[in-house]
């Protein structure tokens, strides 16, 4: 019979940034600057989680809403339900898929096989409505760059998750996902293993990303201005991880 590990305690610890992040800034380098201080200094087991707004900024995924042209099919949906059309303009030309279109909702399926609302186009946070922030463009390489850069930098290895607020089919309020994934495993898998009972596991396949990420969100809310948090204390498999893992692929998906 296998033992199951007695979990222990996690620290949320929040890491404000000073200013806005810019195009073209180094988010390594920001990071690097607040890390210096002894309350918020990486130690090894730690876990980094960024939202994914100050990495599409830094990564210029910005769009000026000045220059999208709605199309007469955005222009009327957005007029029955008061929304901007150049905002619904650019959730379509960013979706790979519309899933459901009805009462001023569109959910939409992303290149990345993420499926959230506007195809994660956003303007909250950003400058007021002038211009849309889009999702990353690689949420998976833009963890594993800035993985990369942290550990050259401290020589230490620190996972690293890239997070965004979605809703839920049948459960009200936001919540935080894994949309990018680096230096550990997204998901951790039970299957095959007997709990304290001696019952063998069979679908248990736990997503990890994920529920880090949830932890994470109540630090880093919406108004928070916390982009940027520690999670400390979780015990995690080092190695490759990939935040696609947590996509169900379409042929085990009853709900497509």
């Amino acid at each position: 019979m296998t033992r199951t590990t007695q979990p222990g305690e996690l620290r949320i610890i929040p890491v404000p940034l000073a200013g806005e992040i810019r195009p073209g800034d180094s988010l390594a380098e920001k990071l690097l600057q607040v890390l210096k201080h002894p309350k918020r200094k990486l130690r090894k087991g730690d876990i980094l989680v960024v939202k994914h707004k100050i990495v599409s900024k830094a990564e210029g995924q910005f769009v000026d809403l000045g220059v999208v042209k709605p199309s007469a099919s955005s222009r009327t949906w957005a007029r029955l339900y008061q929304l901007d059309p150049r905002v619904i303009e650019l959730a379509l030309v960013q979706s790979k898929r519309v899933v459901r279109r009805r009462r001023g909702v569109l959910i939409s399926e992303t290149r990345h096989g993420l499926v959230c609302a506007n195809a994660g186009v956003d303007v909250s946070n950003v400058d007021g409505g002038r211009h849309a922030l889009l999702l990353p463009h690689d949420p998976d390489r833009s963890a594993a760059r800035l993985h990369r850069e942290l550990k050259k930098r401290l020589k230490l290895s620190v996972p690293v998750i890239i997070t965004d607020s979605f809703g839920r089919p049948w459960r009200e309020g936001l919540t935080e996902v894994a949309i990018g994934v680096a230096g550990m495993p997204a998901v951790r898998d039970y299957r095959g293993r007997r709990d304290s009972h001696g019952y063998r596991l069979r679908a248990s396949v736990e997503a990890v990303a994920d529920e880090l990420a949830c932890a994470a969100g109540l630090v880093c809310g919406k108004l928070a201005r916390t982009p940027v948090c520690i999670i400390r204390g979780f015990r995690y498999r080092p190695g490759r991880g990939s935040a696609r893992d947590l996509v169900r692929p379409a042929v085990a998906d009853l709900f497509r």
